[in-house]
């Protein structure tokens, strides 16, 4: 779901271990950045079982990224693929807490 304007678009998101960033694109082509998500940034990454994500187009595998100054309601293709992205969102942010030491 958009940040400023509150509707749903598609987006294609790119996990880079190696940046420690979630980056999000228009399409993939990966031509025009739309946004990026920086491991440290990340509070909890979390199922939406509230169903608080406004006109989600399928409530079953919407899912939020918190970070320090912003909400982020995604869906899924699939449950598959919801469990997949929310495990490596979640991994690679714990993963980023390690190298503060």
């Amino acid at each position: 779901m958009g940040g400023k304007i509150k509707s749903w678009k598609k987006r294609w998101f790119v996990f880079d271990r190696m940046k420690r960033t979630v980056s999000y694109y228009v399409d993939k082509h990966e031509t025009k950045l739309k946004g990026v998500i920086y491991f440290q940034a990340i509070e909890e990454v979390y199922y939406d079982h509230l169903r608080s994500a406004a006109k989600s187009p399928n409530p079953a595998l919407t899912f939020c990224v918190k970070t320090h100054d912003r909400l982020y309601y995604m869906v899924a293709p699939s449950a598959e693929a919801m469990r997949i992205w929310m495990d490596v969102i979640v991994t690679g942010a714990e993963g980023y807490t390690q190298f503060m030491n």
